[in-house]
């Protein structure tokens, strides 16, 4: 078995589920199970100056084998799953030779991956695909990222006669709730500019991100015995329901694509007597941007007046924003993965991601951070793949920027 696939299968089955209800960093601490092996395996390729912080960020450094005076690159990937689904107990399956129908995922369940569903399975006939058991996420999202990039840095240690400048690799917690970068000490990884491995399908080349926000709703209620309700109740659970049909029903992310925004309904609970809401708010204008949290806070206070006693609190906070602005003073970046991409036989599909990553916060600290492609479909999910051909091939774009930056 292939170094990058022993160490993908061995990643993924590690859990490292990370939580947005904890405060600390990492929010989980069984992302430092994973940290560990990462520092281990590090050390055993050869790089020097390897540090993991009591956060659980991952620093280290391949040295420059050349006399030329040359940027320094970074890559960077992110070690925790998505705690939106299970991502305990993976068991990744190969499958081998692909035949383009149907895949079984679990038999006993009746867990079945259609290409009516995911018609994007037909364009990998005849390659080797990495799937789950239907019972968790594979955990892709973002381990072939960091397993893609140790694998370029083995290469690259075992063959001095590719010439590189200084290579940095950072590996963060918490990405997946919208964390990763918020103790990313840009300053101690001193590089020029970095790539985030954390795309998705094969050619993704991303310096264009949405603009985020979330929401928080707590609205208090009255809850009154339903037999001498009338005229005293305030059911704050309807109240809820009624916020939330007054969001463009049109502009929810399974009716939008491209560069169009979205409101998602993230959490719901509560009681008569108080319920709680949690939306996401993404954009790729600023200005529209604006204009959805403005919407928002104009229908809690369109409520707040038409039922004067229940209490309605709302708390917007931003989580990062477009990237654009930060990477166009410096687009030769882009043109350099992008160049690279050709010349590992790789068509690039420059567009903007509908999410965000590490890079998108990065970029506005001074590191600016466009985003490269995995390999990986279905992310968060049972549905989840990536086809190993995939990986191979965003190994060998990491080593070709390399390669470039030091020509």
């Amino acid at each position: 078995m292939s170094f990058l696939l022993n160490k993908f299968t061995e990643y993924v089955k590690i859990d490292t589920t990370s939580n947005g209800k904890n405060k600390s960093c990492p929010s989980t601490e069984i992302q430092f199970n994973l940290a560990k092996i990462i520092v281990k395996d590090l050390e055993d390729i050869g790089l020097i100056d390897i540090t993991l912080d009591e956060n659980g960020y991952i620093i280290g450094t391949l040295p420059s084998n050349t006399a030329k005076k040359v940027p320094t690159i970074g890559f960077i990937a992110h070690m925790d799953t998505a705690p939106s689904f299970n991502g305990t107990n993976i068991k990744p399956r190969i499958i081998e030779n692909y035949d383009g129908e149907n895949i079984t995922l679990n038999k006993d369940l009746n867990i079945v991956m259609t290409l009516k569903d995911f018609p994007e399975l037909a364009n990998y006939k005849g390659q080797d695909l990495i799937v789950t058991d239907g019972t968790t996420l594979l955990g892709a999202d973002d381990k072939a990222g960091i397993v893609e990039i140790l694998t370029a840095l083995k290469h690259l240690k075992e063959n001095p006669s590719i010439e590189h400048g200084e290579i940095r690799v950072g590996f963060t917690p918490d990405e997946e709730i919208g964390r990763g970068a918020n103790l990313f000490d840009v300053k101690k990884f001193n590089a020029d500019f970095a790539y985030t491995i954390d795309g998705g399908e094969i050619g993704e080349l991303e310096f264009e991100n949405f603009n985020a926000c979330s929401a928080h709703v707590v609205i208090e209620g009255r809850d009154i015995h339903p037999g001498a309700s009338k005229n005293k109740m305030i059911n704050s659970i309807l109240l809820a329901m009624e916020l939330n049909s007054m969001l463009p029903c049109n502009e929810r992310p399974e009716y939008t694509e491209g560069y169009e925004g979205f409101f998602l309904l993230h959490e719901f609970s509560g009681s008569i007597e108080k319920t709680e809401i949690d939306l996401i708010i993404r954009d790729h204008s600023k200005e529209k941007f604006l204009e959805k949290k403005a919407l928002i806070t104009e229908a809690v206070n369109y409520l707040e007046k038409k039922y004067v006693d229940a209490k309605f609190t709302l708390t917007l906070t931003d989580s990062y924003y477009n990237m654009r602005e930060m990477i166009e003073p410096v687009y030769h970046i882009v043109e350099l993965a992008e160049k690279a991409m050709i010349e590992a036989g790789v068509t690039p599909n420059i567009k903007p991601i509908r999410g965000g990553t590490d890079g998108a916060r990065l970029s506005f600290m001074g590191l600016p951070c466009p985003n490269i492609f995995t390999g990986g479909h279905n992310f968060h999910g049972k549905f989840e793949f990536i086809p190993i051909q995939s990986m191979e091939k965003s190994v060998q774009v990491i080593l070709k920027i390399a390669e470039l930056n030091a020509k």
